[in-house]
């Protein structure tokens, strides 16, 4: 199995308030990047990790770690569909996790993750679905619409920013993806390239309201990130109202 983690984005709204890639703020006085990447590392998973943003800052991070890098130098007029085509070679005959880098995986998202023997599965917390960043509606555990915009009648659960292929859909998922930057969608998120399957390969959404996770948008994500690490309380993982 691989792994890609999208690391080169500037997180605007986090980034004024320090100074540096998300995914290099400490968590138990390590990096979460590289929190996370020694974890798929040991589970003998090889990683690949695409920079851009403070670039340098996510290498010191990786520092004597196996990981291949990619650079996406366009990283402040395009979104992470660019920084997917650029590490595209990576993308070869190997089941393949997509996460972004600034996920914190608590205890239990990567097993729950390879449990399910879906072709394609999107992790997603059904616990949260009124506040957070990004929504989907699901029917029957398939996934029928997404969004950041999504009205909330419609919003069934929050994604995670986490999502597993198996090795036999990697070709068409390649085809999408480089078909959207042929089309010059670089504005999309590399998980478009997934929803073009919706009408033709079911994309399942896994439920892990069960456990810890948080993706880092705003200051008040890694506090929570930093509170659950201090008392282990699953309930911090509720969001309130972003400012």
């Amino acid at each position: 199995m691989k792994a890609i983690l999208m690391a080169a984005g500037v997180g605007s709204r986090i980034s004024r308030s320090v100074n540096k890639p998300k995914s290099t703020l400490e968590v138990d006085g390590v990096p979460l990047i590289t929190r996370t990447i020694d974890m798929l590392i040991s589970k003998g998973i090889e990683v690949a990790v695409v920079i851009g943003f403070e670039g340098g800052e996510v290498r010191k991070a990786l520092k004597g770690r196996d990981v291949r890098f990619y650079e996406n130098p366009f990283f402040r007029v395009t979104n992470s569909m660019a920084s997917l085509w650029f590490a595209r070679e990576f993308l070869g005959e190997d089941d393949l996790i997509l996460a972004n880098a600034d996920v914190f995986w608590g205890e239990g998202i990567y097993d729950s993750l390879l449990a399910d023997d879906n072709d394609v599965v999107m992790l997603a917390d059904m616990s949260r679905a009124s506040v957070g960043d990004y929504f989907f509606k699901v029917n029957d555990g398939l996934l029928v619409s997404y969004g950041k915009d999504l009205p909330i009648e419609d919003r069934d659960t929050e994604y995670v920013g986490i999502a597993r292929l198996k090795r036999n859909v990697i070709p068409s998922f390649r085809k999408n993806l480089e078909e959207l930057v042929e089309q010059e969608r670089y504005d999309l998120w590399w998980e478009n390239a997934l929803y073009e399957y919706i009408t033709e390969v079911p994309v399942h959404v896994k439920d892990v309201s069960d456990f810890f996770w948080a993706e880092i948008d705003y200051i008040d994500d890694y506090k929570r990130i930093l509170e659950y690490i201090r008392t282990g309380n699953l309930s911090v993982k509720v969001k309130t109202e972003e400012i």
